[in-house]
């Protein structure tokens, strides 16, 4: 489980199905980090809700999860970019 060094802030690839947390931080990497931009732009901002809804076969990949009224897919990589509480 990914969890983070920070009281009760866990990597949005380790949330349970179902569960529901608030997005604190998106990871960039470097500054110009094509991951973490387009996540932001398809709406993973601090402040907003996200629920996972399913994992894949296994814990594997794809993760679905909701964001707003959108579900994404998301590999576990790219969820392991988004901070949540």
């Amino acid at each position: 489980m990914a969890v983070s060094d920070d009281a009760g802030v866990v990597l949005l690839d380790a949330l349970p199905r179902g569960a529901i947390a608030v997005i604190e931080s998106v990871d960039f990497r470097t500054a110009d980090d094509p991951v973490a931009r387009r996540l932001v732009e398809l709406g993973f901002v601090p402040g907003e809700t996200v629920q996972m809804i399913a994992h894949g076969p296994f814990g594997a990949d794809p993760l679905a999860v909701r964001l707003g009224g959108t579900r994404f897919a998301l590999r576990r990589a790219e969820a392991a970019r988004v901070r949540v509480e």
